[in-house]
């Protein structure tokens, strides 16, 4: 290979591309990345960055020994790709050819559909949506946010901490029922209640309810369906939201955390397979010789569960990133080793959430250390006598050696 193109600047595409150069590739390596800005660390965002505890300079994930011959195209996006003649089209009009490509394009928020162009609705995915969401909390003093899962846990934890008066919403019964199951899912609200967020749960969301500014200073009056919101002129503003039973619930600030999807309608009609993403097999290699993928986009095929998945995780960029490289490079040859059982932690007051596993799988869940009364134990799942999953919270050093028990364990099929 003379070219290889790594198209997305995140975690997963710096981590590939310096997989690519560790693994013996010295030809031209070429990074394409739709935001403006330099890789950078996204967990930091909905906590340390949020509250104003560390800057930008903090997040940067590039060191001072990068390689320099990388050629960096930022502020781009790729919108299309041929991929008989590896031919990748660009929004700047230009094009790049190259031999070996890797797909790393992430995922985008999911919006709620109808706030298009209402002020005060926020999501957190990149650095520019922190930017605005860190101002806004600055001066608001009520923040409404749709969805439990890790991105509202967090956002609801930093806010409260900075003052305001926080209520989350969640679909479902608790806030990351979802990961980590009910019963300890509950006992993670409970911290959160005691901290004063007030928590909403098996929520329908019907609206976010708006404010007419005529000239930023004078309310007008109606509320905004959340099907038929106007074109952003700067003049609606979010004022609270709306439950199914007709709750209102006013906020200055709204946050909408429910999930990402993966960006890939870059690659419609390309030739390249997807699903929920880019469907690879468990090398990350894609149904097209020569391209691979890695990172969020990325839905890998995993032999212990019968079925591709994504990994939405810190540490599965950083798993799969050299396994893509490799496949890469071998022209699909090198034979991955096992995958290990998916790890995610969160910070969130002052818990040290950890995770390991998944939770669905097991028939029971005890608490072998600590009292989650207390803030601070340790809970194993199981399916019959196995350990499928573990979740640690403030319990550090136990978890560490169950996690190493864990991902060093036989894989079973699922």
């Amino acid at each position: 290979m003379n070219t290889v193109c790594v198209v997305g600047a995140s975690l997963a595409g710096l981590l590939t591309a310096r997989a690519l150069r560790k693994q013996g590739y010295e030809g031209r390596l070429v990074v394409i990345g739709e935001e403006r800005h330099r890789p950078y660390d996204r967990p930091p965002l909905s906590k340390d960055f949020l509250k104003g505890a560390i800057d930008e300079a903090d997040l940067a994930l590039e060191g001072d020994g990068e390689d320099p011959r990388i050629e960096w195209r930022l502020g781009v996006a790729a919108t299309g790709l041929d991929a008989a003649s590896r031919r990748i089209t660009l929004s700047d009009g230009t094009s790049l050819v190259a031999d070996g490509i890797v797909i790393a394009t992430g995922a985008a928020a999911r919006r709620l559909p109808g706030t298009e162009g209402l002020r005060g609705v926020h999501t957190l995915r990149t650095l520019d949506d922190a930017r605005a969401l860190r101002a806004e909390l600055e001066t608001g003093r009520r923040l409404v946010v749709i969805g439990g899962g890790f991105i509202g846990a967090e956002v609801a934890a930093t806010a409260r901490e900075l003052g305001l008066g926080v209520t989350l919403v969640e679909s479902g019964p608790a806030p990351l029922a979802g990961v980590v199951g009910l019963t300890m899912a509950q006992a993670i609200a409970a911290r959160h209640e005691q901290r004063g967020v007030r928590l909403i749960g098996g929520a329908c969301v019907t609206e976010v309810t708006g404010t007419e500014r005529a000239d930023g200073m004078r309310p007008g009056g109606g509320s905004l369906p959340a099907d038929g919101v106007r074109p952003g002129d700067g003049s609606l503003r979010a004022d609270g939201v709306r439950l199914g039973d007709g709750t209102h619930l006013p906020a200055d600030v709204v946050v909408v955390g429910i999930g990402a999807v993966p960006n890939t309608a870059w690659l419609r009609g390309s030739g390249v397979e997807l699903g929920d993403g880019v469907l690879c097999d468990e090398g990350g290699g894609t149904s097209v010789p020569g391209i691979v993928a890695a990172g969020d986009c990325a839905a890998w095929w995993d032999p212990a569960q019968g079925h591709h998945h994504r990994i939405e995780h810190w540490t599965g960029a950083r798993q799969r990133a050299a396994v893509a490289a490799a496949t890469l490079l071998s022209g699909g040859t090198a034979r991955p080793e096992p995958a290990r059982p998916a790890y995610f932690w969160s910070d969130q007051f002052d818990m040290k959430i950890q995770f390991i596993g998944r939770a669905g799988e097991a028939d029971t869940v005890t608490v072998e250390e600590g009292d989650p009364a207390e803030g601070s134990f340790l809970a194993v799942y199981r399916q019959a006598a196995r350990p499928v999953a573990v979740l640690g919270v403030n319990q550090v050093r136990l978890f560490t050696r169950w996690r190493r028990n864990m991902e060093t364990a036989p894989v079973q099929a699922g």
